[in-house]
């Protein structure tokens, strides 16, 4: 059995960067109970987003869990302030060259849950010393830097190896992807086992929001 029932996290990144307040209202109108906020800081991947000011204006008015995906050269360095800003949750990527584990471990002493992140060319057996210090393993499936990019299949098989460990070793870690997300992609990585949904553009251009999200939450009813 899946530790969790199909959760959707819209990505603030494909809102409207002039009203972000409405659009983290709207995914909370559409019932979803996480926000998924990209950070990126130009030298990890090539663009720049949302700073930890951000986060703490979004997070007196909404009731949201915030999913903070920290796409930095250095994310060790901005832990502090992003716990501080209202994250609940903080996932770093494998890639750059810092203790993981002990960024891991002080991201729990912050008060948030922790996660750890793979870019679809990074091999899964790279974050697996780290799945028992983790709260979310989140698999990139496209390479990290923009939205609107189309789905990479290739990256399958590695959600099924991850969530074969998760299984056979008795992990209750989330199982998160993010990049050309939809509702057909979605449910391929389902099946594969993942069990969180990071949909950026095809939530929010979606006539009906709300829908998009009990479709996401129906999947469990086909396991």
């Amino acid at each position: 059995m899946r530790p969790h029932p199909p959760l959707l996290a819209p990505s603030l990144l494909a809102g409207n960067h002039a009203h972000l307040a409405a659009s983290a209202e709207a995914v909370a109108r559409a019932g979803a109970s996480w926000l998924h906020i990209d950070i990126m800081d130009g030298h990890f991947v090539p663009n720049l987003t949302f700073g930890p000011q951000t986060v703490a204006a979004l997070r007196p008015g909404s009731p949201l869990f915030f999913d903070t995906h920290l796409m930095l050269a250095e994310p060790h360095r901005y832990l502090e302030p992003f716990a501080k800003a209202g994250s609940n949750l903080i996932s770093i990527h494998i890639e750059p060259d810092y203790d993981h584990r002990a960024a891991l471990a002080r991201i729990r002493e912050l008060g948030c849950q922790c996660g750890i992140v793979l870019n679809p060319g990074t091999p899964a057996a790279a974050i697996e010393p780290l799945l028992s210090a983790v709260d979310l393993v989140l698999v990139m499936t496209v390479q990290p830097g923009f939205g609107g990019q189309s789905f990479r299949s290739d990256v399958l098989p590695k959600l099924e190896q991850i969530n074969a460990w998760r299984l056979t070793r008795g992990l209750t870690f989330r199982l998160e992807v993010d990049g050309g997300i939809d509702l057909e992609t979605g449910e391929r990585c389902h099946s594969a086992g993942a069990d969180t949904f990071v949909a950026g553009t095809s939530f929010f251009r979606a006539a009906d929001q709300a829908g998009f999200a009990a479709r996401v939450s129906a999947w469990s009813r086909r396991e």
